[in-house]
């Protein structure tokens, strides 16, 4: 890796002088073949996945038109969090991320931590997007005779092949993935809102603002159930981060960087706001159910032909996509790891086409423990492993925040120079970003069922950390003293 200064590392005149900035080993050696039409698109579909287009009808039944409210608050913490990492990127780009920020603000043990949630997060959600493409598969006469768990191995080896190959094959599918994501969503908004203004009837009932109103009001079930609700729409958001882990292997960071993150919040007003509202007005919220997508219950009312077939097909683009994001941003967050010897040796090394594709290879053999999985219980596969990613996600985004934290913090003392490119009202928003993370955590709890079992496992993961970092530790040790050698 190139050991230059960008601008936003200079010292300010007046400023003390700074150590030298930090240079992270696992940076070097990558190309810088994702373009700016990649990282928008990567910015996009981050923010929209499976828990829109498949959990909102659930989230809906449940809390009622009130369910925008919960995704307005949470999208703008979710954006607070790209913000914040965006600031870090613009500090100093790396493939290792948040992980490589732990390490230079936490030391190596919250470089530990934060990359083992991580890796959590993924590693439990990549099963869950296999068995998720192989369920939506069964949608098809064509593949109802397959086994479940011979579709995903199929998803698995194609997007795991994909990954492999280079960097720019993650892009392209990534791009193509996010803009049939982006067109569905496109498609729906117009014919919704041509509905409510035509006042269409959809079996026999008219679209407007009277569903809502005569239908209960916002709160027809009261707040509560919105407050509960919040836990699983904050899991929708998952992998917005993933911009800046890409941002090592982007052309000119600084330029395309802001530009990606700042469309995120004008991006899940429209898409996710803007098509809650329009669910609440096209139908009353006790039309729809968890079982299937609230956009498919639109379009099958309206008697749309193929309309299932054609949302089906967007909801298994979207667990693909979740799954080419998991095994890209795994392979670049265990590469920074393994170079400090906090990751197995083996998931460092690269390949001829600078893919780091032993990270890769660990995220995918997980990811075949969820075929075995889906042949043992193709039933319960789904449910098993999601409730553990929603630990990691939290993990990460509370660590994303702690290193913003920190990073303001010796900002303040003139150690280092904050870029113009800024998370605002900051050491405060961090703050209040930390508390609504850490409310998330209690409403699992408060709400029973797998939430609370989920819940219950945090000291299980706690001791497995503490207890990895003291098998690492000593190699840890002596890499950073060869470092030091050199």
């Amino acid at each position: 890796m190139s050991d230059r200064i960008t601008a936003a590392e200079k010292p300010a005149a007046g400023v003390p002088a700074t150590s030298t900035p930090h240079v992270d080993a696992g940076d070097a050696g990558y190309s810088k073949d994702l373009k700016s039409r990649h990282i928008n698109m990567i910015a996009i579909g981050g923010a929209i996945g499976t828990g829109l287009f498949l959990g909102a009808g659930g989230r809906m039944a449940g809390a009622g038109p009130s369910l925008a409210i919960a995704y307005a608050v949470c999208g703008i913490f979710a954006f607070f969090v790209v913000r914040a990492l965006g600031e870090l990127v613009l500090y100093r780009p790396s493939s290792g991320a948040f992980v490589s920020y732990a390490r230079e603000f936490m030391g190596e043990k919250g470089a530990f931590a934060a990359g083992w949630l991580y890796f959590l997060n993924w590693s439990t959600t990549a099963i869950a997007d296999i068995t998720a493409a192989a369920t939506y598969a069964h949608f098809w006469a064509m593949f109802s005779d397959v086994p479940q768990w011979v579709l995903a191995l199929i998803a698995l080896a194609v997007v795991l092949t994909a990954n492999l190959i280079s960097v720019k094959y993650f892009g392209e599918m990534e791009f193509w993935f996010a803009i049939i994501k982006v067109a569905a969503l496109v498609a729906f908004m117009l014919v919704g809102i041509y509905l409510v203004v035509t006042q269409h009837p959809i079996e026999g009932h008219t679209p407007g603002f009277s569903t809502i109103s005569d239908g209960g009001g916002i709160f027809p079930v009261g707040m509560l159930p919105m407050l509960l609700v919040i836990q699983g729409v904050v899991f929708a958001y998952a992998s917005v981060e993933l911009c800046g882990v890409a941002a090592g292997e982007t052309e000119n960071p600084e330029k395309i960087m802001p530009k990606a993150i700042n469309s995120i919040m004008w991006r899940v007003g429209l898409f996710y706001v803007g098509s809650v509202v329009l669910l609440a007005l096209l139908l009353p919220y006790t039309a729809y159910s968890g079982d299937e997508s609230p956009f498919v219950t639109v379009m099958d009312k309206l008697g749309v032909p193929g309309a299932a077939g054609v949302m089906n097909l967007v909801v298994l683009t979207a667990a693909l996509s979740s799954l080419n994001s998991g095994l890209y941003s795994t392979g670049r967050i265990l590469r920074s790891m393994a170079l400090s010897g906090s990751a197995p040796r083996f998931t460092g090394r690269m390949n001829k086409g600078q893919v780091p594709y032993g990270g890769i290879l660990l995220t995918a053999g997980f990811g075949v423990l969820g075929v075995g999985l889906n042949y043992l219980m193709p039933g319960q596969a789904f449910e098993i492993v999601l409730n553990f990613a929603s630990i990691g996600i939290l993990g990460t985004w509370g660590m994303i925040m702690l290193c913003s934290l920190l990073f303001w913090h010796r900002s303040q003392d003139g150690r280092v120079t904050r870029p113009s490119y800024r998370l605002p009202w900051a050491p405060y928003t961090q703050i209040v970003t930390l508390l609504f993370l850490a409310g998330v955590a209690v409403l699992m709890w408060w709400g029973g069922g797998v939430g609370r079992t989920t819940v219950m496992f945090l000291p299980l993961i706690a001791a497995a950390l503490v207890g990895g970092w003291y098998v690492v530790r000593g190699r840890v040790s002596a890499l950073a003293a060869e470092r030091q050698d050199v």
